[in-house]
């Protein structure tokens, strides 16, 4: 297809735009929605994000490496601790920030902690995000980009949904505006930097958290202990539940086996979509009491930062 004249000479533009806020402000829906699909577990457990995920972009004119970071909270546990090592370690060298700001949850102490991340961060361009407009009245929103846009100086600001699609395209146009000119980073064929065995933990965690929502969220974690692939196509997988406790071990299996079994299924289809093949899934559940208190714990499951 030929190229118009403009875009031989629009200087192509490539980097790293991080996520930030709060947990539950929308992080990994709004980089779902940029990615085009689902990639990032969603749920309304807060800390549901633990691994830092990079979505890659591409646009005709740019390539965006967008990183979804851990809720940034005030830890009680080294699981915790980890989190927000990650969170603001993803600060020390992009080139936009995007503070997330929920638009139908008040403004408080812990988006200041945030923001003053944010306002030290050497990214060269600093964008406010008010995200869930769908869900607030035009007035909230209103107000709230008023007391986010006095916790930091930002260079610009904008109001989306995720889930409704609403401005999604304006904040990847803006954006790409502001990144540097470069080369790609990553193949064009390349859209996320996670193995497929963390992406598949990662989907039957989720499935745990919307399941028993109330119960044991914060108490498991996930490990996808193989992946082998038959003749005919089919991957066979074998993956732990992990929880801290035996009241939590029988939460997970269920009456009979009936709520692990449904976690199976509902983390099949996700894992099948993923591996674009027919997928047997053994889910096993096991104890290890204070995981998260424990380093080498933190460490097997993939969730020390790194630095």
């Amino acid at each position: 297809m030929m190229q118009s004249p403009d875009s031989k000479t629009r200087p192509f533009r490539s980097g790293f735009v991080a996520l930030v806020g709060r947990p539950n402000v929308g992080k990994s829906t709004l980089l779902n929605a940029c990615y085009g699909g689902k990639i990032a577990i969603t749920s309304p457990v807060a800390q549901t994000t633990r691994r830092r995920m990079r979505a890659v972009v591409n646009t005709p004119g740019s390539q965006l490496v967008i990183v979804d970071t851990p809720g940034l909270h005030k830890p009680k546990d080294a699981l915790g601790k980890e989190l927000n090592k990650a969170a603001l370690g993803e600060l020390a060298d992009v080139d936009v920030v995007a503070l997330l700001i929920d638009a139908t949850m008040p403004v408080g102490r812990g988006d200041e902690w945030v923001a003053k991340h944010v306002a030290a961060s050497r990214a060269p361009f600093k964008l406010l995000v008010v995200t869930k407009a769908d869900k607030a009245t035009s007035e909230q929103v209103g107000a709230q980009l008023d007391a986010a846009r006095a916790l930091a100086p930002f260079d610009d600001a904008l109001v989306v949904s995720a889930r409704e699609g609403f401005n999604v395209d304006s904040f990847l146009s803006l954006v790409s505006q502001h990144l540097p000119e470069g080369p790609r980073w990553f193949p064009e064929d390349m859209d996320v930097d996670m193995e497929d065995e963390e992406l598949v933990a990662e989907f039957i965690r989720e499935k745990v958290l919307l399941n028993l929502r109330q119960e044991v969220p914060h108490s498991v974690g996930v490990i996808c202990d193989d992946v082998e692939w038959a003749k005919d196509g089919h991957a066979s997988i074998s993956a732990t539940i992990v929880v801290e406790r035996e009241g939590q071990k029988g939460i997970v299996i269920g009456h009979k086996g009936a709520m692990i079994k449904k976690i199976g299924m509902e983390a099949r289809r996700d894992v099948e979509r993923l591996l674009d093949a027919p997928c047997f899934l053994d889910l096993q559940v096991r104890v290890r009491p204070l995981w998260r208190r424990d380093q080498n714990e933190i460490r097997r499951m993939g969730l020390e930062a790194e630095g």
